[in-house]
């Protein structure tokens, strides 16, 4: 079996750790299809005192990542590995980051995670590497690590081997375009609300007809745009 490296450049490398050692993360790590690697930019800088960032030429307000630290701290962390993979800049100019896209980075065997600060990137640094530009929403964050933590939980568990049930993917908001069906376990009945009749059952048939039937209600009521994009591939 196959193991991903991420590799993670960022101001900030410390906030990762907790994150990567705890649940699905850390399982995957455990079964060894999974490795984090944390690179701190800041390392990377010429400067005596690491300072990574400056003043806009033209003016403007706050500061932005300098070209030599961010280029020097990628170009040396891809050379530790003869994996290539894809190189993702976090960006809220990005494409946005969706199931498919998760799916997709799922089957690298490498990613690297460039993760920005302060009002962004010298526009040198798109200019000479080689990144991906991906958003995960129309909001502004402090950094990018937050939107890497979310790309990798995502990424994670895709993997095969990850998760105790495959299954479990496959039946995921989004995973076939609609959000998925209500879900209930025990007590059968909690303070008046029942559980539907149909999954008390056995009839897997009828439980697997009205769960199909809830998906396509639920993303109806809640999400008309996945919706439209649904009714229009269908006709």
């Amino acid at each position: 079996m196959s193991r991903i490296r991420f590799d993670l450049l960022s101001l900030f490398p410390e906030v990762f750790r907790p994150f990567v050692n705890a649940s699905i993360l850390r399982i995957a790590a455990e079964k060894q299809v999974a490795e984090y690697h944390l690179h701190d930019i800041r390392q990377y800088s010429r400067d005596k005192h690491k300072k990574v960032d400056d003043k806009p030429y033209g003016g403007g307000p706050g500061m932005v990542l300098r070209c030599e630290p961010v280029v020097s701290a990628y170009e040396d962390v891809q050379n530790m590995d003869e994996r290539t993979g894809t190189a993702i800049l976090l960006t809220p100019q990005g494409k946005t980051f969706q199931q498919e896209t998760a799916k997709r980075l799922a089957r690298e065997e490498r990613i690297t995670l460039l993760c920005g600060h302060y009002e962004g990137f010298d526009e040198r640094i798109r200019d000479m590497l080689p990144l991906e530009e991906i958003s995960i929403g129309d909001y502004v964050l402090s950094g990018g690590e937050a939107a890497a933590m979310v790309l990798i939980d995502a990424v994670v568990r895709l993997i095969p081997g990850v998760l105790g049930h495959e299954e479990s993917t496959n039946n995921d908001s989004f995973s076939d375009g609609l959000l998925e069906y209500p879900q209930y376990t025990r007590p059968p009945e909690f303070r008046g609300l029942k559980v539907p009749d149909v999954l008390l059952s056995g009839n897997h048939k009828e439980i697997e007809l009205w769960r199909r039937a809830q998906s396509e209600k639920r993303t109806y009521e809640r999400r008309s745009d996945l919706w439209k994009d649904i009714t229009q591939n269908r006709s």
